[in-house]
């Protein structure tokens, strides 16, 4: 991966064949950090626009800014200035009922660390974000078994968390993110707690997931071979989104 960089701006080209507005457009973006009497800039007029069937790579190290720009993306925390267009929409001025409609209907999550509910299976935690949005228990557990199992977790449906290795526990989170069909896909270093292998093999699986059903995605990683296979490679440098070539 070589050091030239351009700035991710909306300008940057759509994938071949795709639509020309991006599923989510982060315009002039900027956050702060007050510490006593020190403002810390972690985003500065940041612009990054990705389009659906797009998978992008966010590559830069602890303390950048990585998480706060995926917060902002997804719709958890306010910027101090610019907007967050999604799917052509401004959000800063949503109310937060409406925030919360789209991050439920439009945006999945996944983390480094897989938050499953210890308490239930890997398909009743795959159910559990269906049946908060209204489906009934019947559909969201086919559902959720349809994703499981293309995820390669058919003789696990019934196991819970605790029964799961480390690879099969963030493939059920996986599968929990996109279990409302979102159009936008972030994930924090979902392969961080893994093992290399494992990290590959899990990332495969969430790269054809992508692909296979035209989700636009940010995920950060420190992997550069897991980022080498994204369709993009951004990172943050003095607080701007710059494009690696």
């Amino acid at each position: 991966m070589d050091d030239k960089t351009t700035i991710a701006t909306e300008v940057a080209a759509p994938p071949a064949g795709r639509e020309q507005q991006p599923f989510i457009l982060l315009h002039a973006i900027s956050r702060q950090f007050h510490q006593g009497d020190t403002t810390l800039d972690v985003l500065k007029a940041v612009e990054l626009a990705v389009w659906p069937g797009q998978s992008v790579a966010l590559v830069a190290p602890s303390g950048a800014g990585k998480s706060t720009l995926l917060h902002i993306a997804g719709l958890l925390e306010h910027a101090d200035a610019g907007e967050v267009y999604v799917d052509g929409v401004a959000t800063s001025r949503l109310s937060d009922i409406q925030r919360t409609r789209i991050r439920r209907s439009d945006i999945g999550f996944v983390y480094q660390f897989h938050h499953l509910l210890p308490e239930f299976s890997a398909i009743e935690n795959v159910m559990m974000p269906q049946m908060i949005r209204g489906l009934s228990r019947h559909k969201a557990r086919e559902r959720a078994a349809e994703l499981l199992t293309y995820l390669g977790l058919k003789a696990r449906l019934t196991h819970r968390p605790a029964e799961l290795s480390g690879g099969e526990q963030q493939r059920v989170a996986i599968a929990r993110a996109v279990a409302n069909a979102p159009r936008l896909l972030l994930a924090d270093e979902p392969t961080g707690n893994l093992d290399t292998h494992t990290a590959e093999r899990v990332f495969a699986t969430l790269t054809e997931l992508v692909r296979g059903s035209g989700l636009a995605a940010v995920i950060a990683t420190h992997n550069l071979d897991i980022a080498a296979q994204m369709d993009r490679r951004v990172t943050i440098r003095e607080g701007q989104v710059v494009e690696l070539s």
